[in-house]
């Protein structure tokens, strides 16, 4: 845990508290984003460690399915072989795990209410009365969770970029990320000299996932940090799922979807690259697991998420549609994870009039857009926000976004979303027609 004290020489007394994303995500390195986004600028901020990230004790990371996704980008994406080898690696880890679990440790511990009720305990425990709550990601779930289970000391939560527990489910992460990738479409298609280069997004994008579905390219590629080349494989689940984490800037993806139908996969290659050399051992994959498959995944099946795939995007190969995005072979991973159904506690709405702002990205392809607004719904006191052109975790990205934030944690039920009126997605990237290069 550390404690990040206000710039300001007369801060306010209620501190901000921050709940990072994954679940497995390091809170501890988000801090220069934070600080860079002026968390700490009226106020002392507060960063814990989530119960099995880095920094905690035990810390659930799964270095063999880093090296496992270190080894992917050179194998097709949701071939049923690539998915043998990460439930490999799954069980391995668990495995693992489980010798620690032995002295009294249960992965099924790990949980978003267990994780809730720590950040309660530190509140007391740091002698707190009120403080402000603000996550992104995974984080909001684990915030909303926490505002409904223990609302004592809370005087305003602000959510970015928004996943309701409610909700929450491996077929919500397509219609995600339709909604992400149809919103960057139809921004090109806004900008007269994108609409013009690039007039048919949506068909050049099924066209590509369909042909690399049935012939994956491969090719070497140099990663974006430099380094040595890599084999990688592009596929159509590969295309997507860069789409999907936005490895390709959002500005750029018209010009490199551009490209590829053209013969030059060397955008969405490098990008696929960088995936060759994780930093093993920093995120927590076993909190990942321990959450997804209690919380996320029971209660619908492998046929639910086919057809919420087919309703995002109808012309895409099945192949492609089955494997959510962002977590392939999860079904088979969480047989392997194997830890009990918490759906009926975890999925759950959040009713609140405690003040709230709810922020959201208009390119985010994780969590979509509309989402924010769908929590806020039973958030008597919200303030919804979409920034537009910006994709998964606002603040870091949009200096609108950092005042709208700092000023409602100045005045929680009225901030200033002034600045929001004026903004627009920056300008696509225009590369030349090969008749005038």
């Amino acid at each position: 845990m550390a404690i990040i004290p206000a710039v300001s020489a007369r801060p306010a007394k209620d501190p901000v508290v921050f709940m990072t994303g994954g679940p497995g995500g390091d809170a501890i390195g988000d801090i220069p984003f934070l600080i860079d986004s002026g968390l700490n600028r009226n106020r002392d901020l507060i960063v814990m460690a989530q119960r099995g990230t880095l920094h905690a004790e035990p810390n659930l990371a799964c270095p063999e399915v880093d090296r496992f996704y270190a080894d992917a980008v050179g194998l097709r994406y949701d071939a049923p072989s690539t998915g043998r080898l990460l439930v490999r690696a799954t069980k391995e880890c668990r495995h693992r795990l489980t010798r620690v679990t032995a002295r009294g440790v249960e992965l099924s511990a790990y949980n978003t209410t267990e994780n809730a009720a720590d950040f309660a305990d530190l509140r007391r425990t740091l002698g707190i009365e009120r403080w402000n709550v603000y996550g992104y990601s995974y984080g909001t779930d684990l915030a909303l969770t926490y505002l409904r289970r223990h609302p004592r000391g809370v005087r305003s939560v602000a959510i970015d970029s928004v996943v309701p527990p409610q909700i929450v489910s491996l077929p919500w992460t397509w219609d995600s990320a339709g909604e992400g990738i149809r919103t960057i479409f139809a921004a090109c298609a806004a900008q007269p000299r994108c609409k013009k280069r690039y007039p048919n997004l949506p068909r050049v994008l099924t066209e590509q996932v369909r042909r690399l579905e049935a012939r994956p390219l491969t090719v070497m590629a140099r990663p974006p940090a430099g380094g040595a080349l890599v084999k990688v494989v592009l596929d159509g689940g590969a295309l997507v799922n860069l789409l999907v984490a936005n490895a390709v800037p959002a500005v750029d993806v018209p010009a490199a979807l551009d490209e590829l139908a053209r013969g030059n996969p060397t955008r969405f290659a490098r990008a696929r690259a960088a995936g060759a050399t994780p930093v093993v051992g920093e995120f927590a994959h076993g909190l990942t697991q321990s959450v997804a498959c209690s919380e996320w995944v029971p209660g619908y099946t492998r046929a639910d998420l086919l057809r919420a795939g087919r309703r995002a995007f109808p012309g895409f190969p099945d192949t492609v549609l089955a494997q959510a995005p962002q977590l392939p072979f999860e079904y088979d991973v969480c047989r392997a994870w194997s830890v009990p159904d918490r759906t009926a506690v975890q999925r759950v709405t959040t009713v609140s009039a405690v003040p709230a702002l709810v922020l959201s990205g208009t390119f985010d392809a994780k969590t979509g857009a509309r989402w924010g607004a769908y929590a806020a719904r039973t958030l008597s006191r919200s303030t919804v926000v979409r920034i537009p052109g910006i994709g998964h975790w606002v603040v870091p990205q949009s200096p609108c976004a950092q005042n709208v934030l700092g000023s409602f944690l100045a005045r929680p039920t009225s901030p200033d979303t002034r600045c929001v009126s004026g903004l627009s997605p920056k300008p696509f990237t225009i590369t030349p027609t090969p008749e005038t290069a």
